[in-house]
């Protein structure tokens, strides 16, 4: 889980991509200390749900918290909203993916298009996403291991080679995201971190769920908020403070790459960049995981058809092909129509769908407010009110920041770029609820296991049915 959970988050591609752009177009310096900030929401916000997961049948998702402390109905449109926005994540990476992979193989002479690295990721990960879990966390570890490495060699370069010959903590002082800039960080450190959850969604393979999921997660952001806020300080440290957002603006697709460079045989930063190829491969294989997982728990309750659920030696075989189909289509369309695998696939889709996966963790945190007001379930009061509430705040205002500078987000005026991601995932959400009441109507087994994770006929009867739902 753990693995997962640090291959969904691509530290790598995280630490190459997003923090030079933090510094070369926000403009801020107080990136190091946005990303330790967030990460240590995120861990208060982790410890409302693993007590409400105490006391949930179903602790694999966070629609399962939506259907329990809310209403079944808003359960259903936030397993809409989390199969949008993972599916969003997971095909977008292939743009990112493609692009890496022609880099890193033309560091050998060889020159591949995009797609062709796409479709032959698409093609691996197809085969993969049918084997168990054992056998591809075995896969990931490695990847995981050798892109952490990396991160770690790279920086510990950068911070033996301070500007003018003294390391300097100037990034680190909390007092940089007092600001209007300072604030938008944090929305990039909340969207860095979407893969933290994924241990939610595999609680039905844990040998001890209680304690697994949230080590897991638990580790997961310690994991984040060294990696991504120490690289953002040696960034600062090897550059200068003063002059980090100036080199970073000019540098913002290889800065992480580029600064210790100087510093290190070439053959060194070659590998960096095949690792950041293997990366981003690792995270969609761990998307396309967490994507089929989502889509079988789902569909075995019978909110989604009753064929996506089967399996083969506890292997969601089904989700996982419906899964592989969507992708293919979408990256044949973009290769079809010549869009930008950068812009246009890996960061309109990732980032989009990071939008999506905050409003989960929104709904999920007001889920786990209500849940321990109707019964406290023998909590104590930092579990059951004072965190759920601290990370509920965060998270709504996070949220509507979001939405309201998401066209800055996305660094475009196109209306349609940035209205489509909010609406769609607005009008999946409700569309969710509407089904939820049709199940209520038409199948009250199906409504009564929602959020149980288990088909209708196993599920047991729920006293505490709101039938006002």
């Amino acid at each position: 889980m753990f693995v997962i959970a640090v291959s969904a988050m691509t530290p790598l591609t995280v630490v190459a991509g997003a923090l030079p752009l933090g510094y070369g177009e926000v403009k801020e310096k107080g990136i190091p200390v946005a990303y330790v900030l967030v990460a240590a929401v995120l861990a208060i916000f982790t410890v409302g749900l693993v007590a409400m997961a105490r006391h949930v049948p179903n602790r694999g998702a966070f629609y399962a918290y939506a259907a329990k402390g809310l209403t079944r109905p808003a359960g259903v449109g936030t397993a809409f909203i989390a199969l949008l926005a993972y599916n969003a994540m997971q095909i977008g990476l292939y743009g990112a993916f493609g692009v890496a992979a022609h880099n890193a193989a033309a560091i050998f002479g060889l020159k591949v298009s995009w797609i062709v690295w796409a479709l032959l990721a698409w093609a691996v990960i197809a085969l993969l996403g049918l084997r168990q879990i054992d056998f591809n966390a075995r896969i990931l570890t490695v990847l995981v291991c050798a892109e952490v490495l990396i991160v770690l060699t790279l920086d510990l370069v950068m911070v033996a080679h301070p500007a003018g010959g003294s390391v300097s903590f100037d990034t680190l002082n909390p007092g940089l995201i007092a600001s209007a800039g300072g604030v938008s960080l944090l929305v990039g450190a909340v969207a860095g971190m979407v893969g933290f959850e994924a241990p939610l969604v595999y609680a039905a393979e844990a040998r001890d769920p209680r304690r697994t999921v949230a080590r897991a997660i638990f580790m997961t952001l310690a994991v984040a908020a060294i990696l991504y806020g120490g690289s953002a300080w040696a960034m600062s440290v090897v550059a200068g403070p003063e002059h980090i957002i100036d080199v970073a603006a000019r540098y913002l697709n290889d800065l992480f790459f580029v600064l210790p460079d100087p510093f290190l045989p070439s053959a060194i930063t070659d590998l960096a960049r095949v690792f950041f190829a293997t990366s981003l491969f690792a995270a969609m294989l761990a998307f396309h995981h967490t994507v089929a997982r989502y889509a079988l728990t789902v569909a075995r309750e019978g909110v989604l058809p009753r064929s996506l659920a089967r399996t083969r030696d506890d292997v969601p075989v089904a989700a996982s092909m419906a899964q592989s189909a969507l992708a293919l289509v979408v990256l044949v369309v973009f290769a079809a129509l010549v869009l930008n695998p950068t812009s246009d696939l890996f960061f309109f889709g990732t980032v989009s769908g990071g939008l999506g996966v905050l409003a989960l963790m929104t709904i999920a945190s007001y889920a786990v407010v209500r849940f321990f007001r109707r019964d406290a379930h023998g909590e104590t009061r930092w579990r059951r009110a004072i965190a759920p509430w601290i990370a509920t705040v965060f998270l709504t205002l996070m949220l509507l920041l979001s939405v309201a500078f998401f066209g800055d987000l996305l660094d475009s005026d196109n209306p349609f770029k940035v209205w489509s991601p909010p609406l769609a995932f607005l009008i999946v959400y409700l569309l969710g609820v509407w089904w939820g009441r049709r199940l209520r109507r038409d199948r009250p087994a199906v409504f009564a296991a929602i959020g149980s994770g288990l088909p209708p006929e196993e599920a047991p009867a729920d006293p505490e049915i709101d039938h006002s739902e």
